[in-house]
């Protein structure tokens, strides 16, 4: 599991003292009890520790409804005897036993207390099995929504989907839905109509043939987080391909609706491309055991850990579109390398809590200029990044409200993106850079992480203190602006728009001669050749510049 119980203590402190990223939020909201019971590590889940789930659920297309059962292993940390598990309306929990005795279940809103009758002892082991059905949240505009994707392809086989990212598995299946502690391993076995097949995470260990019916049994040899288990069933062809990784052979699995057989075997050739260059930067693909697969599905795509989803259409881009209005979006699939790129950050390195969601989008934003840069080069790359820019809304802080389930802005994708890449100029070492990538993924292997965390790691690699730099992207929505003037032959600059102790230099070229200057909030000043020197600014840094004519400060 990649939760560390002495850290929770440190989590849950500094938790409590984010009151300046909370005091910065520009969008206030009223949260409900509800709220804080999704979003809170309550006493009634802090006891105990996920070592196994065993998910079986049985799949009616027809009828829209699921059912079945998970086989709950946690090691107990404190005692404690009473027990949240989480299901979201619409589904019931029919029964809860362990040992085989039914256990009484408080049912409270989405959050359900079972109530257990056998002491829990210390360091050991234990079972409960959660019983459940019912007709799932049918998801309208995955994965934004999320739920089920109940569709069909164009020949009239049924086509569906699981999709939760934010909302949580909790929508479709019963778990410990909160993200701070992932389960070590899990089984999923899924139960479709025989002419069917399930793709989920993990790999295939047997089908079950019951007639009408048949059983898919997939188990997922790594930690994992809830929102990244999934279903997925269709009438699927399968095609597949070794890559030969840092970690030796890699086996590359593609599941596609059976007419686009030959059309995937051309377009997913971006899959392996995007294994070689998110290797080189970010180190070994992090689910060796588990395998990495693309899984055609009837929405857009989701990260779901080594069952990546596609929907994009066998397009390149976001669905045809460059985002970035630069001609480099349509050098890749967007989905294939985006979603993919979760695969280091979110589903290797995890938030603790989704208002940290900015960890799993930021870098992922920014792997795609990565993906740019090793292939078609730097300028490519910067060019892309710097495009993303107009979609920037900076109306919201990236950082969301803790406690209550509440991501931040959806700036945590392009600004977030632009903030690392304007990191990348401040290390100006790209090699620095990149063994910096790496040591994260090998750092935070398997983990689930705040953002204090990744702030200190970074600040502690880089050999700057970042807290400045991040409490301006990350905690408030100004854009720091460099205003300046030249008169009498002299450059005047100092940082506005900044919080404080904002102090970050900058590159510059002065008639054609790059150089850095060092501004902060206080003006300082710079000798020129000539009152008509022309200045600059490295467009790589996300700054605003402003020149103020003929103005003594």
């Amino acid at each position: 599991m990649k939760y560390r119980f002495y850290l929770l203590i440190c989590f849950t402190i500094l938790c409590s003292l984010n009151s300046y990223s909370q005091g910065l939020l520009s969008e206030k909201s009223n949260f409900t009890r509800q709220d804080s019971l999704r979003g809170t590590i309550t006493p009634e889940r802090i006891w105990w520790d996920l070592t196994y789930y065993h998910l079986e659920v049985k799949v009616a297309p027809n009828k829209k409804h699921i059912s079945g059962k998970n086989t709950i292993k946690y090691k107990v940390l404190s005692a404690y005897k009473t027990m949240q598990i989480d299901l979201q309306a619409s589904l019931t929990i029919t029964k809860v036993t362990q040992d085989g005795k039914e256990l009484k279940v408080i049912h409270d809103g989405n959050a359900h207390f079972i109530k257990l009758i056998k002491n829990q002892h210390i360091g050991k082991t234990e079972t409960i099995v959660v019983y459940y059905q019912g007709n799932p949240k049918e998801a309208i505009r995955a994965p934004w929504d999320g739920g089920f994707s109940w569709k069909k392809d164009k020949n009239g086989n049924h086509f569906i989907a699981t999709s939760c990212q934010g909302l949580g598995a909790s929508v479709w299946w019963p778990c410990k839905d909160h993200m701070y502690d992932e389960v070590e391993n899990m089984r999923i076995s899924v139960t479709v109509p025989s002419n069917l097949m399930d793709i989920s995470n993990g790999r295939l260990e047997s089908v079950e043939d019951h007639g009408t019916t048949k059983t898919y049994n997939w188990f997922v040899d790594n930690p994992i987080n809830n929102y990244g288990v999934n279903v997925n069933i269709g009438n699927y062809a399968h095609f597949s391909e070794i890559f030969y990784g840092e970690k030796g052979p890699l086996d590359m699995d593609y599941y596609v609706l059976k007419d686009n057989l030959e059309k995937a075997k051309e377009h997913f050739k971006d899959a392996p491309k995007m294994m070689k260059a998110f290797e080189h930067w970010f180190g070994p693909y992090p689910f060796y055991k588990d395998g990495y697969k693309l899984v055609e599905v009837p929405y857009l795509g989701m990260e779901h850990q080594s069952s990546v989803t596609y929907g994009n259409k066998y397009m390149q881009g976001y669905l045809g579109r460059d985002l970035s209005e630069t001609g480099w979006g349509l050098k890749f699939d967007f989905i294939i390398i985006h979603e993919s790129g979760h695969e280091w950050f979110a589903n290797n390195i995890t938030n603790k809590d989704i208002a940290d969601m900015w960890i799993h989008e930021s870098f992922t934003n920014y792997s795609e200029n990565l993906f740019l840069d090793y292939y078609y080069g730097k300028k490519a790359a910067s060019e892309y990044v710097i495009g993303l820019r107009k979609s920037i809304a900076n109306k919201n802080t990236i950082i969301g409200q803790y406690d209550v389930n509440k991501e931040g802005s959806g700036d945590m994708y392009n600004k977030g993106g632009n903030m690392l890449h304007t990191l990348r100029q401040l290390i100006n070492n790209d090699e620095k850079w990149r063994s910096i990538l790496r040591k994260m993924n090998k750092t935070f292997y398997h983990q689930t992480v705040t953002t204090v965390q990744i702030e200190d790691f970074l600040s502690s690699e880089t050999g700057f203190d970042l807290t400045p730099f991040f409490n301006q992207y990350l905690r408030d929505i100004k854009i720091p602006t460099l205003e300046y003037s030249i008169k009498n032959k002299v450059l005047n600059y100092k940082w506005t728009n900044v919080v404080a102790a904002f102090k970050m230099p900058i590159k510059v070229t002065i008639n054609n001669k790059e150089q850095w200057i060092y501004p902060t909030e206080e003006l300082k000043e710079m000798d020129l050749e000539s009152e008509k020197s022309e200045i600059k600014v490295d467009p790589n840094f996300y700054i605003y510049t402003k020149k103020i004519n003929n103005k003594s400060y």
